[in-house]
């Protein structure tokens, strides 16, 4: 970001919403805005927090990973997406299924073993947590937990299922990032 020159920027992710976060508190100056759509800081429950998956659950997704993954990310996919649409469940499972198999592994170890809980009260970039009011992987109490503990932070909750809430209910979500960051700047992109 230094070598471009960019700074102020706002920073969307889906399982990249940790890592902005952590670049947010290494690099506040680079950020704006913090937009965490379907975010989780541990997927796994613990006795003081839920997080969607036992262990045991989070060990046979790696597992079936691991043994098939094509297999996998087809079944996984319309889960994910939480709705009956095709195209959606097609597009998604198209770009899962050109991943390495061993690179998903490693992603997925990463994304379902990690907890970064926390850095949340480290963050002091103003975030905008998106969240479905019914995602297999992330619970409202996951956001309603980010919220509690990122200072600037409000959680937008949309009445839908899925962890993809980008393509399922995209009108919604630009609505609400219609009202939280600022208006595009047309000179920004020249």
């Amino acid at each position: 970001m230094d070598e471009r020159n960019l700074n102020d920027r706002i920073h969307r992710a889906l399982h990249g919403g940790m890592i902005g976060c952590i670049a947010s508190i290494k690099r506040r100056d680079l950020f704006a805005h913090l937009v965490l759509i379907a975010a989780s800081p541990r997927y796994l429950n613990s006795e003081d927090y839920v997080g969607g998956f036992e262990k045991e659950d989070v060990d046979g997704i790696l597992s079936s990973i691991e043994t098939n993954f094509q297999d996998w990310a087809l079944k996984f996919v319309p889960v994910a997406i939480g709705v009956n649409n095709s195209v959606f469940i097609k597009m998604l499972g198209r770009s899962f299924c050109t991943m390495r198999p061993d690179v998903a592994l490693a992603v997925a170890r990463t994304i379902f073993l990690g907890d970064h809980r926390d850095v949340l009260d480290e963050v002091d970039v103003p975030c905008t947590i998106i969240q479905t009011t019914d995602d297999f992987a992330v619970p409202v109490s996951v956001g309603q937990y980010m919220q509690s503990k990122i200072r600037e932070a409000s959680l937008e909750i949309i009445e839908a299922g899925g962890h993809f809430p980008q393509l399922t209910t995209r009108d919604l979500v630009i609505e609400i990032l219609d009202g939280v960051l600022p208006p595009i700047n047309a000179a920004y992109y020249n």
